[in-house]
């Protein structure tokens, strides 16, 4: 048997890969987090899974479950919300996981940056305005960011940010993006991409804090940064790409 890291998309039970969908279907023990997972990506489940919601457990309690649900012979998939390649602790659970000889694999998702872009209707990445993306969070009541990954270096490149797990600290961060941005600087904030209880706020550097907290968010949340995100209003000649240019030789 293997533990099946799975990434479930950003929410919505149509969200998740093909894979995703069979090793659900065919899961003895499927560990998920009850707090960001909209409860329907579990109907792909056969009706005698056994699921444990993760929200409450420490890590060595979810690795006692992936242990002995494996010792027993049991298929177990443990879901991550978006993609595990970001923010999913898969790191400290598979080390646990070595170490107790259990073998593992992981399944990609649709991460979450991705899903908010799609409600956006827009690219990240655009010709002349940016090209490159930046996938950081915010530190505060969780572990240290590294010294050489200060917010203030990333912003000084003026590419698109997408700031994870950062909702409740949005006044500070605007006020220090400012300052490489400008406050006039394009900003969205995408609670709960593509579940029923989707939200959208878009704004500016100067007013989005003011929209999440009178909308109430804490959690759940991807604020999206840069020109990038009203690249005709920024550059309203933006260029077209050149891969797709007809005097480029074919």
């Amino acid at each position: 048997m293997t533990i099946h890291f799975v990434g479930a998309g950003p929410g919505a039970a149509d969200l998740i890969t093909v894979r995703a969908s069979r090793m659900l279907a065919s899961a003895d023990v499927v560990v998920y987090p009850g707090t960001y997972l909209d409860a329907e990506v579990l109907s792909h489940c056969r009706e005698d899974v056994v699921l444990v919601d993760s929200q409450r457990l420490d890590l060595d309690q979810i690795t006692q479950v992936l242990v002995t649900s494996h010792q027993v012979g049991h298929t177990v998939v443990r879901l991550t919300s978006g993609d595990p390649s970001l923010y999913s602790a898969v790191a400290e659970q598979a080390r646990r996981l070595d170490e107790a000889g259990v073998p593992w694999d992981v399944t990609p998702g649709v991460p979450a940056y991705a899903a908010a872009a799609a409600a956006l209707g827009r690219e990240l990445t655009v010709p002349e305005v940016t090209q490159s993306v930046v996938l950081t969070r915010a530190q505060a009541r969780s572990t240290a960011m590294p010294e050489t990954e200060a917010l203030a270096n990333f912003a000084a490149t003026r590419a698109t940010l997408a700031l994870h797990l950062a909702i409740t600290r949005t006044r500070e961060l605007a006020a220090e993006l400012s300052v490489h941005y400008g406050p006039d600087c394009p900003v969205a904030v995408v609670s709960r991409a593509t579940q029923a209880d989707e939200l959208v706020l878009r704004g500016t550097l100067a007013d989005i804090a003011d929209q999440v907290e009178a909308a109430g968010l804490t959690q759940a949340a991807v604020i999206l940064v840069g020109p990038a995100l009203d690249p005709g209003r920024v550059r309203p000649d933006f260029a077209c790409s050149h891969l797709y240019d007809p005097a480029r030789p074919r």
